[in-house]
């Protein structure tokens, strides 16, 4: 795979001129510059940082302004088919080992040594570390580090790790303004510190309207993946909670991650009597066409840096509810595009629920406040533009204080 990637960025510049000693048209050609290459790395376990940067290089190809590309860190859950399905498309892709985080900085020097990019961007925790390691011993010119949650594992001694690489890093994006602010209270340097909000594709959910709220299944989709993160057990109790009152909304719940963690909300399922309501999907090949066809999204959650699927269920026309958290409640004003509930509180959760079931008139114009936004505010485009912008500005060294970006 790397050698396929290799090969199909591989560029020749080549002395040629003309026997009076003026350069030709063909010289002029093979002498323009090439474009600033910028490698993103991330991790390879396909979650919402994966995904942001699958978009970012779907973009720089769509472009003409940088040559990307992806590097994944293996995990133990990382779908091969998937990574092939990536080649298939045409992003350059290559993986590097993730069993120990040396193996993982020295093969990424060699692939940033083979590549030689211009920018390095290192996405999530603890990805950001090492790749900006292996930026600094590979003599990358330009780091940038991407922060994907507003709450990570950071211990003191990759506290001071990651405030170490910050003064060796040109720039250091949260991916939403709650993200931001948990990086500047850990000491990140405002002037380099900016939030770039994730943005989503909107042309998948461009038949919507073919889906009138009120004709929908009056039921529930969360799309996330199984992870310590992620709140699926609030969720199921609230549904539980909810049966008893004399509702039961069909729950989907799509998304991969982690096995032992799909394992646990099984059994609590199977506990809470509840096999017949709740429908475990696994990664989803087409969670735009399931959002549309439901009327609730969901994202029931402990921390979040800035919820892509919350996006999508918003762009998609339906009702969101999230948990009142650092990213969510930048995405959902209360009452007015959707509902924010109380952290792991199985009651806030059950009230939203069955407000919207049993008041489709808030729930329609919830879900109608939270797609028009879905379509202004949090657009791949915009994203994509913000972060080439950045780019930009690094390479030609015009601002180093990136807090007004």
């Amino acid at each position: 795979m790397g050698s396929r990637a290799a090969s199909g960025r591989a560029l020749t510049l080549a002395a040629m001129s003309n026997s009076s000693g003026a350069p030709s048209t063909s010289d002029a050609a093979v002498r323009t510059p090439r474009r600033p290459r910028v490698l993103h790395f991330v991790t390879g376990g396909f979650s919402g940082a994966t995904q942001v940067a699958l978009d970012l290089v779907r973009g720089h190809l769509a472009g003409d302004q940088f040559e990307p590309l992806l590097v994944l860190r293996r995990k133990p859950h990382t779908d091969q088919s998937r990574v092939d399905a990536l080649v298939a498309e045409g992003i350059p892709v290559e993986l590097v080992a993730g069993w120990a985080h040396i193996a993982t900085v020295m093969q990424l020097v060699k692939v940033c040594k083979r590549f030689q990019p211009d920018i390095l961007v290192a996405h999530g925790f603890s990805e950001h570390l090492w790749g900006r390691y292996a930026g600094l011993l590979a003599h990358v010119p330009h780091l940038v580090h991407v922060e994907h949650n507003s709450r990570e594992r950071y211990t003191w001694s990759r506290t001071r790790q990651m405030l170490w690489l910050a003064e060796r890093t040109d720039a250091i994006v949260g991916c939403s303004e709650g993200v931001r602010q948990a990086l500047l209270a850990r000491g990140s340097p405002l002037p380099k510190t900016i939030a770039i909000s994730n943005g989503i594709r909107t042309a998948p959910f461009a038949g919507a309207a073919e889906h009138p709220w009120r004709e929908r299944i009056p039921g529930i989709v969360m799309a996330a993946r199984f992870a310590r993160q992620k709140d699926h057990t609030t969720l199921l109790k609230a549904i539980a909670l909810l049966r008893e009152r004399g509702h039961k909304p069909p729950v989907q719940l799509a998304g991969g991650g982690k096995a032992s963690a799909q394992k646990n909300a099984r059994k609590l399922s199977e506990q809470l009597q509840l096999t017949d309501q709740v429908e475990f999907l696994g990664h989803h090949k087409d969670v735009p066409g399931l959002l549309m066809k439901h009327q609730i999204c969901m994202l029931s959650t402990h921390y979040e840096g800035m919820p892509l699927s919350l996006i999508e269920g918003m762009a998609a026309g339906c009702t969101a509810i999230g948990t009142r958290a650092p990213g969510v409640q930048e995405v959902i004003d209360h009452e007015r595009n959707g509902l924010l509930v109380e952290h792991e509180n199985v009651q806030s959760l059950a009230d939203a629920i069955e407000h919207v079931l049993t008041h489709p008139e808030d729930g329609e114009r919830l879900a109608a406040a939270g797609q028009q936004d879905a379509h202004t505010l949090y657009t791949l485009e915009r994203m994509i533009s913000r972060y080439e912008a950045l780019f930009q500005q690094i390479m030609v060294g015009q601002n180093k204080d990136f807090s007004q970006l």
